[in-house]
């Protein structure tokens, strides 16, 4: 398949797949036919490929303006699709806007207009209210899991930014659900809709639903024996509130299970560093609300253990879809206190949990997080971070694991019984020349 921007073959090669599943051929021929599109696909199932690539055919080379924009309800599924669009390495640029960072940082990168612009609502419409984004150009707008964006409130932002652009061509709403209407603002006529959502969305295959009683009103001895129950293995824990995740996360850490927090209310660098941390393998569990069910890239989440009971059968399912994903296996556990009963929408039979009263604490993850302030603002990539350690940390490179650079700081997994001398022997030396504060990540 060959389109007017791309070599198919060119940029599966450099996503390191085979071929493009059913679903993301068929929004590529959809989108060759209809102006307006609604992609209903599982979570996990590829839909970020399914909208850029219709994007990247309809992107001109030689159009200097910024041409398509694509709204998403968090921050980490805007970089998260911003790193995707960059991987595909096809020369167009793309810039990222979101809240929780310098907006300056943004304004200097659309100075000159990125082919494509992705972001939140609320710093979209912030700097197109400053004319920051020139909107004339913009003809191809993706609304990425558009429900959630309406379910966050953002219904004002999002129609603002809709009647702020027009010369609009293309629309194209994804979402991981069919039970919402689509708003008159968004002004979509006739949409064409392709939905491959599972017939069976609660027994995806794959992926068990078990239940376990909680003796007590307050839950948090039943989930201690449950994670010591399952050791180190990859779990998300899920709570309905802020507060309730800060709670858990230090009860856990009190009862010596190692674990990350993470919530809408934290500091960027805060958000990074707790997701960095579970996706390098530097904690096994991550305490969350639901901000985590939808748009993060993490692979190999064994568990998932819903320590609150989801609303609706929505973020249920949403919450499930970050385990068991494509190939792989996983579990569901919902934790009952003695009044609460299991939700209407769980119809099938579901086994109960019945494990030993005790089990020996999960064993310490093998690494540790460093946090390096300096990122690719400062020039600093991958291959420095390496070299760095290797040469100035004595480190081998079985001894660094995942690394992640950022904007202007950088987090490196590194093997923990080797992390004290590393860092001792570089804690007065320079990267590229500069001198930055290398510490244990917080």
């Amino acid at each position: 398949m060959q389109h007017k921007n791309f070599s198919l073959d060119t940029i599966l090669n450099n996503l390191n797949i085979d071929a493009l599943n059913p679903m993301q051929t068929e929004s590529i021929e959809a989108n060759l036919q209809h102006q307006n599109i609604v992609l209903l696909s599982d979570t996990g199932s590829g839909k970020t490929l399914a909208f850029l690539l219709p994007i990247l055919d309809r992107l001109d080379q030689e159009n200097k303006n910024t041409q398509a924009l694509i709204i998403v309800p968090s921050r980490e599924l805007a970089m998260q699709i911003e790193k995707v669009f960059k991987s595909l390495g096809t020369g167009f640029k793309i810039t990222c806007c979101y809240g929780g960072h310098l907006r300056e940082t943004e304004e200097n990168n659309l100075i000159q207009p990125p082919a494509l612009i992705v972001g939140t609502p609320g710093r979209l419409a912030d700097h197109i209210r400053r004319n920051n984004i020139t909107t004339n150009g913009i003809t191809t707008l993706v609304l990425d899991e558009f429900d959630k964006s309406l379910e966050l409130g953002f219904t004002e932002e999002v129609s603002f930014i809709i009647n702020s652009l027009p010369n609009l061509e293309h629309k194209m709403l994804t979402s991981a659900t069919e039970a919402v209407d689509i708003p008159a603002f968004i002004k979509l006529d006739a949409p064409h809709k392709i939905n491959y959502l599972s017939e069976d969305k609660k027994l995806v295959d794959g992926l068990a639903i078990q239940v376990m009683h909680s003796p007590d009103a307050d839950k948090i001895d039943t989930l201690f024996q449950l994670l010591c129950f399952y050791g180190a293995r990859s779990t998300i824990v899920f709570c309905n509130h802020r507060e309730s995740v800060e709670r858990c996360s230090k009860l856990l850490s009190d009862k010596g299970i190692y674990n990350e927090f993470y919530h809408g209310a934290m500091e960027q660098q805060e958000r990074d560093s707790a997701l960095c941390k579970f996706r390098n393998g530097s904690t096994d569990v991550l305490v969350t609300t639901d901000l985590a069910a939808r748009g993060l890239d993490i692979p190999n989440i064994r568990y998932i253990i819903h320590y609150h009971l989801p609303h609706t059968e929505d973020i249920f399912t949403h919450r499930n879809g970050r385990t068991a994903r494509m190939d792989a296996s996983g579990t569901a556990v919902l934790i009952l206190s003695p009044e609460e009963q299991m939700p209407e929408y769980i119809t099938d039979e579901i086994k109960v949990l019945d494990i030993p009263a005790a089990s020996p604490l999960p064993e310490r993850p093998k690494w540790s997080t460093l946090f390096i302030a300096a990122g690719k603002k400062d020039k600093v990539n991958k291959v420095d971070i390496v070299g760095f350690l290797a040469q100035k940390g004595q480190l081998k490179k079985e001894d660094i694991g995942l690394i992640e650079v950022k904007d202007f700081f950088s987090f490196v997994a590194v093997r923990k019984n080797k992390l004290g001398a590393a860092l001792e022997l570089i804690k007065n030396e320079r990267i590229k020349n500069k001198k930055v504060r290398i510490d244990v990540a917080k």
